[in-house]
């Protein structure tokens, strides 16, 4: 592979002097209070709204994973690239009742709806999973990209970027994330983007790189009896994870709850959800295109997690190879800064506050700030352990979540939907379905140990896809049982957090919250969806 030329460093340090400019100017803006601080004074626009939302959820782990499973043979896994759908369901049908609470967490929202033990619960084991997933799997993957691609020492690049991200997320606050972030959209979708159009030129176009495939390669649906992917129990699956990350999840709600308005905050989602869809092209895409010049003789890779850097470093001209580093080091900085701030946005509110509910705001503020560089340093101590992964990285972070996200994802929705569930239905789903989630996972680590006969290696074995689904299943009855077994939550505890207790004035503020645009580029982005999904069927 060739190494940067002289151009690609002028650019790679033209884009670290820009960010750096602008974090500057954010931080000198007002951060006094918790409002500011860590929903950046709930002033955002629908354009860094979205733009936020994009650049959160597009993190190293998807440049190393999505490429890595596009070249690895699991295309099946694209589907969790098309639900933009559910990010427009977070406008539509969640944000006018997380706005309307006035909630700065997830948490906190739960705590509204149902009773402190809810919140206190969700808040302890969201702050635990974002060290051991999010912070984790995006520093390591990050590592690889960073190592792979300016050929330099693993640790070197990904204590680098954790700091320099550490530094202007801990000073800036969520001002300085979603500023930050609106500008590293922009660089990411050009510099993906134009890897994806000279890599598809360089095999020969898409009809190319089908020819360069085994037949049915890119086919991402497979028969209900795929013993990795069966299509039924893929789209339930994927749908749930979809529904906890994209609707309920601090990480990316957060971004929404910054909107000025739930106009804003709804276009903002409408906005996210179009740039959603671009990752299929800007990464898997490239992941194909790599396996398909690797079958034709023309690139070399060990691993699939490979691919995307192997691409890069080998059919990109100078300058446009610094232009696409750049991007990915955005995709790694935008997440981690998203994840910092979300933690301690949780530990600020929804812990420290609590405690200590008489403490001053600008102490609050610092609190948050110390907070942040905490989970900056657990986030580099877990590197070592990230280091151990096996398989395809996607994939890997896909079957987590898919264990996660049943009992949280079953607490929101019926909680919304279904007035009659009560506090002790909701925590006893929260408690005992986050229990069967580390045991699956538990069980899935040991499976070799296991008696292949007894129940234990089943339920181990299980293909992650049919027990995510089936689990969700469990948690809707489960919740529903025992929120029966006690009595029904009062008519003014639910006010206007169901949709059953709206009142007329509060569906008028609805009704009038949209306009036929919004409807309109609404159902452009289902449309697309829905083409894409057609489009991968052989």
């Amino acid at each position: 592979m060739k190494g940067f030329e002289t151009l690609d460093w002028v650019v790679i340090v033209s884009y670290f002097l820009v960010i750096g400019a602008l974090a500057l100017w954010v931080i000198t803006r007002k951060q006094n209070n918790t409002t500011d601080y860590f929903l950046a004074g709930r002033n955002i626009g629908w354009f860094v709204v979205g733009a936020s939302i994009f650049a959160s959820n597009v993190g190293s782990e998807h440049v190393v994973g999505l490429a890595g499973a596009g070249a690895g043979g699991k295309i099946p896994m694209l589907i969790y690239e098309l639900h933009a759908w559910l990010v427009i369901t977070l406008g539509w049908v969640f944000l006018p009742f997380y706005i309307r609470s006035g909630v700065f967490t997830m948490p906190e929202f739960l705590e509204k709806r149902f009773s402190p033990g809810t919140r206190w619960f969700l808040s302890v084991f969201s702050l635990i999973a974002y060290v051991l997933t999010k912070i984790s799997v995006t520093v390591y993957a990050g590592g690889i990209v960073i190592a792979s691609i300016l050929q330099i020492d693993f640790w070197t690049g990904a204590l680098a970027t954790v700091v320099l991200t550490g530094i202007y997320t801990v000073l800036g606050g969520m001002r300085a994330v979603v500023y930050t972030e609106a500008l590293q959209t922009i660089v990411l979708v050009v510099g993906a983007g134009t890897l994806t159009f000279i890599g598809l030129n360089s095999v020969g176009g898409w009809s190319g790189m089908r020819d360069a495939l085994e037949p049915g390669y890119l086919n991402m649906w497979r028969p209900a009896t795929d013993p990795d992917f069966p299509w039924p129990s893929l789209v339930i699956s994927s749908t749930i994870v979809g529904l906890w990350y994209w609707c309920t999840d601090q990480y990316i709600v957060q971004r929404v709850l910054a909107a000025r308005n739930i106009k804003e905050g709804r276009r903002g989602t409408i906005f996210g959800g179009l740039l959603k869809l671009l990752p299929v092209f800007l990464f898997l895409v490239p992941g194909v295109v790599a396996l398909a010049l690797k079958n034709k003789g023309e690139l070399h890779w060990d691993s699939p997690d490979q691919a995307f850097a192997a691409l890069l470093m080998t059919k990109m001209p100078a300058g446009l190879k610094g232009l696409i580093a750049a991007g990915l080091l955005a995709a790694l900085m935008s997440s981690l800064a998203s994840v910092f701030n979300s933690c301690s946005t949780l530990f600020t509110v929804d812990i420290y506050k609590k405690l200590r509910p008489n403490t001053p705001e600008n102490k609050l503020v610092n609190i948050g700030r110390i907070a942040t560089v905490i989970v900056v340093i657990l986030g580099i101590l877990w590197i070592p352990i990230m280091q151990n992964i096996s398989g395809v990285l996607y994939e890997y972070l896909q079957s987590i979540q898919s264990y996660i996200a049943p009992p949280i994802a079953t607490v929101f929705l019926l909680g919304l939907f279904y007035s009659r569930i009560n506090s002790k239905g909701a925590l006893a789903t929260l408690i005992v379905g986050l229990a069967v989630a580390f045991i699956r996972i538990g069980l899935e680590l040991a499976v070799d140990k296991l008696n292949p006969d007894g129940i234990l290696f089943a339920i181990a074995d299980a293909n992650f896809l049919t027990f995510s689904s089936w689990f969700f299943l469990f948690c809707i009855v489960f919740c529903i049982g025992v929120s029966f077994m006690f009595p029904a939550p009062s008519a003014a505890q639910i006010q206007g957090l169901t949709y059953g207790s709206l009142t007329a004035e509060q569906k008028a503020a609805n009704r009038s919250s949209f306009n036929y645009w919004d409807v309109a580029f609404s159902l452009i982005v289902i449309g697309i969806v829905v083409y894409v999904m057609i489009s991968f069927t052989g």
